[in-house]
């Protein structure tokens, strides 16, 4: 619907792939992605506004689409915003939830069915997002962040499909693709993400932000479309 492509979408699609490209770059799955060229960005202008809202959600649905057609691993879509750049981590969180929200209603919009495997309710520990029908993990990425590993010089949105995570499950190469990532978290900070966790075992909305929270935050999220 939204085909034109943004002013700075080679900037700062490369400076992405510089920046996961980085030996210290801890995920080495998003390593992974990039590699075998699987790695869709798409550059809008502000993450403050609705404006590229469509533009967004029609990209996740094509992004969804391909997955659904072909499942290979090491798949994530990245939405990089030009700015702004001076976001704290409470107002990066704050945008990062009225673009999650508003994805998610035009989800709703066009009847598209939640993914059944996973809960639309932030407060529960099955929850994730859900685009065209697969649920989606995102990570956070700014300026402002208290971890380095989420800090990069534009607000970003890194799309990450929880189908992949249940496959390297299935292969028993789960645990050690996290382990991996949080020793070299852990060289990068100094310290262990207190905020990462398994899937189940709390709300996965606490983390997308990058935010170190307490037991008393609450995702400022609500679905609005069909839960049967």
């Amino acid at each position: 619907m939204f085909p034109w492509r943004h002013r700075s979408q080679e900037q700062l699609e490369a400076e992405l792939y510089d920046q996961i490209s980085n030996s210290q770059f801890p995920c080495v799955g998003a390593k992974a992605a990039l590699a075998r060229g699987n790695l869709a960005v798409l550059a809008c202008d502000n993450i403050t506004s609705a404006w590229d809202d469509l533009r967004i959600h029609d990209a996740l649905l094509t992004f969804t689409t391909k997955y659904q057609k072909q499942p290979e691993l090491f798949r994530s879509f990245a939405v990089v915003f030009e700015g702004p750049g001076d976001l704290s981590e409470e107002d990066f969180e704050r945008n990062l939830w009225a673009r999650a929200q508003s994805l998610s209603d035009k989800d709703a919009w066009r009847g598209l069915s939640y993914d059944t495997r996973v809960s639309p309710d932030p407060t529960n520990p099955h929850f994730s997002l859900s685009f065209g029908g697969e649920a989606f993990f995102i990570v956070g990425l700014h300026p402002q962040a208290s971890r380095p590993a989420r800090r990069f010089p534009y607000p970003t949105l890194v799309f990450n499909l929880h189908d992949q995570f249940e496959k390297l499950r299935e292969q028993g190469k789960y645990e050690g693709m996290r382990e991996k990532i949080l020793e070299r978290d852990e060289a990068l900070a100094g310290s262990r993400n207190p905020m990462l966790m398994r899937f189940g075992e709390g709300s996965e909305a606490r983390q997308y932000s990058g935010r170190r929270v307490d037991e008393s935050w609450e995702a400022p999220f609500e679905y609005h479309g069909d839960k049967d």
